[in-house]
């Protein structure tokens, strides 16, 4: 069962280590006085990520002081409040949550510094928020997602590199994207996820590359649009959904192509 907001407010008030929780001996009495902060509810000794984000939504100006914390937890959500020129320390943090939470916010000259992190996560933010044109550094990480990204931000004249990926994800992702040059080198692409995007994108007039393709939902594409001389070329083929549209289209019955026809498990 997921645990609720209202669940965490019943939990007894320990720290990081387990130990009980005593306001006396807290650095923030004042703040406690002035209910600037609240037991099991807005307490940055607490365990909790949720007690510890109140406190320092409540005391911003505090989290500075605790970029240094023991627990990666109080590191990490201080981050999210410090000023921005007290990020650059946590680019090296031991801990890839708290390096995550400085990539949300870091300057591009630091968070440039992240674009080889050892966690994927890092890499990840830092793939979304660099610009696209510094991309390019990044399309050989060993992370398919990261990659994936990568393939959808790159400027598009820059894809090219990307059309041999590993990863049939981001082989997909570069095929919805790269100019008419790039699309071609993908038609014999060995997943049909990739040449399905490819079949959907080229012109009617380069479909006939694809009349004798292995998989008849790339065969189905092709019936939709192929210049209608060439059609017999699949009057005969051995899908019955092929042959179909086939003869819907030889009889002129009217198709909505933006009511395409989608194959059952392909995305479009």
């Amino acid at each position: 069962m997921m645990m609720t907001n209202d669940d965490i407010e019943t939990f007894e008030a320990l720290d990081w280590q387990g130990k009980p929780i005593d306001c006396v001996q807290c650095l923030h009495q004042d703040n406690h006085a002035e209910t600037q902060c609240q037991l099991q509810h807005a307490c940055v000794l607490d365990r909790y990520a949720l007690r510890i984000d109140r406190f320092f939504r409540w005391n911003p100006v505090t989290a500075k002081i605790y970029l240094k914390h023991p627990y990666f937890e109080v590191r990490a959500i201080a981050a999210k409040y410090v000023e921005v020129f007290y990020l650059p320390q946590l680019v090296s943090d031991d801990d890839e949550t708290v390096r995550w939470s400085a990539a949300q916010r870091l300057t591009l000259s630091q968070l440039r510094l992240l674009r080889t992190d050892p966690d994927r996560e890092v890499r990840i933010r830092v793939a979304t928020r660099l610009p696209e044109n510094e991309l390019k550094v990044m399309v050989n990480d060993p992370d398919y997602y990261v990659r994936t990204i990568v393939a959808r931000r790159l400027p598009v004249g820059l894809l090219t590199p990307m059309i041999d990926d590993v990863d049939r994800e981001v082989r997909a992702e570069v095929a919805k994207r790269i100019g008419p040059e790039g699309l071609r080198q993908m038609v014999n692409d060995v997943e049909v996820q990739v040449r399905l995007v490819v079949v959907q994108r080229l012109p009617a007039a380069q479909l006939s590359l694809f009349l004798h393709d292995d998989d008849w939902r790339i065969r189905y594409e092709v019936a939709q649009r192929i210049d209608e001389k060439l059609l017999a070329g699949l009057s005969a083929d051995s899908d019955l959904a092929v042959r179909e549209m086939v003869q819907m289209r030889q009889l002129r019955v009217p198709f909505n192509t933006s009511n395409s026809f989608i194959p059952c498990g392909v995305q479009s």
